[in-house]
């Protein structure tokens, strides 16, 4: 988009590419399906966006969701929507946005070169002001490509194997430029409870969750309590258990926000029913016992829950599973309702940057103009994309970051 967007305003654009291909981390976006953007409105949008999201706003001014849309539709890639806004192409292969931006290129006139990575980015001697300015990259075949503005738009750490190795936040941080902490983000969660993996693969539609920072107090009840502070994330939606944890768009977007944690004591709470309050479900409940009254307890819990969830329940009720509906006091009727509403795993970390969708943490935006997206320190230098300390949560809203700012790099750069 960069590239595109100088060129179209006049530049001779060389766009270097260490890959053997143009557009790896593209192929792989929405499960190779390409997620490319959102069509929700400024102020949703911008409620997605988890870090710096005022930083964007000129940027998403100048190429919004709908310009992209047009652009990428206006290159020979047709598009849709589907469910939450998000947009695909109708083809539902991301390699069809590869090519319509390969057209762009060629277009516009763009020199791509293959198989070019660069080593180093050269700078001139400073001037009466004290300022350096860009003067070109060197390759790591030693070749010196001279430039008036060259534009880093090399990602973060994620998917490492796509090329994502972090040189432009190497190149960054060499140049005097301040990094913020890195970490992945959009990423499962690994959990202490060892019977995760027997629910491996069991996706859950429609829970809600909390994420909690600090100790929970649990009573005999399973009544938990805990201060409105202390929520960093929650949310409504799908989640999925893995042989280590659990993950799904729900922690996924849960993820986006570990990183402000105050302890190391994160705790997850599900509610399986949160379509009930808790005195709905009671009622839920005692007509359940009425009509099931000589049944064990356990077994009117394939009702409740899905099957493969059964048997976790019961190691949580040990007290009680045995006996029959009829038998059950008030007290373990509000025990199984607590667990639930209020079913806790404890979170011991995140996956890494290989399974990460993207890298929170980056360049920081206070040293970068937000109106041209080039460095304060750096005349001639540009940024944009997963570089910068920008990202948000699952939709399309990531790459749409990565539309916005290279647009604007380009055309700045371009000027």
């Amino acid at each position: 988009m960069a590239a595109i967007c100088a060129s179209r305003a006049g530049a001779r654009v060389t766009l270097c590419e260490q890959n053997e291909k143009l557009g790896k981390k593209i192929y792989i976006t929405g499960k190779g399906r390409c997620n490319l953007t959102n069509t929700a409105e400024w102020e949703a949008f911008f409620g997605e966006v988890v870090s710096n999201p005022k930083f964007l706003y000129s940027a998403f001014a100048g190429m919004d969701n709908f310009a992209v849309m047009e652009l990428v539709e206006g290159l020979g890639c047709p598009l849709k929507e589907e469910r939450g806004g998000r947009v695909f192409p109708v083809s539902d292969h991301a390699s069809d946005v590869i090519a319509a931006l390969r057209r762009g290129l060629e277009q516009a006139g763009v020199e791509v070169r293959l198989h070019t990575a660069v080593k180093k980015i050269v700078t001139g001697e400073a001037d009466a002001a004290g300022l350096r300015h860009v003067t070109g990259v060197r390759l790591s075949t030693g070749e010196f490509l001279q430039a008036d503005a060259v534009i880093l738009c090399t990602g973060g750490l994620s998917y490492p194997t796509t090329g994502s190795t972090g040189d432009g936040l190497r190149f960054a941080r060499e140049l005097g430029h301040t990094i913020t902490p890195l970490r992945p983000s959009l990423v499962a969660f690994r959990c202490k409870e060892p019977w995760c993996a027997d629910l491996m693969g069991l996706s859950l539609k429609n829970v809600s969750l909390k994420m909690i920072d600090g100790d929970l107090s649990c009573s005999a009840s399973h009544e938990l309590s805990y201060g409105k502070k202390q929520i960093l994330y929650q949310g409504f939606g799908e989640l999925l258990f893995t042989h280590f944890g659990v993950s799904g768009p729900l922690i996924l977007s849960a993820s986006a926000y570990y990183g402000r944690r105050k302890t190391e004591n994160i705790a997850i709470i599900l509610d399986f029913k949160p379509a009930l309050t808790p005195e709905q479900l009671d009622k839920r409940l005692l007509r359940e016992f009425e009509e099931h009254h000589a049944k064990q307890v356990k077994n009117i819990l394939p009702a409740l829950l899905p099957a493969k969830m059964v048997p976790v329940f019961e190691r949580h009720m040990p007290l009680y599973r045995d006996k029959t509906c009829a038998e059950v006091t008030r007290e373990e009727r509000t025990h199984l309702r607590n667990l639930l509403k209020n079913f806790h795993l404890i979170v011991t970390g995140t996956g890494g940057y290989e399974e990460a969708v993207i890298t929170q943490g980056g360049i920081s935006v206070k040293e970068v103009d937000p109106k041209t997206m080039q460095p304060r320190l750096l005349p001639g230098l540009y940024f944009a994309g997963e570089l910068l300390d920008l990202d948000a949560l699952t939709g399309g809203y990531n790459l749409q970051i990565a539309w916005s700012t290279g647009a604007l790099a380009g055309r700045s750069a371009a000027k």
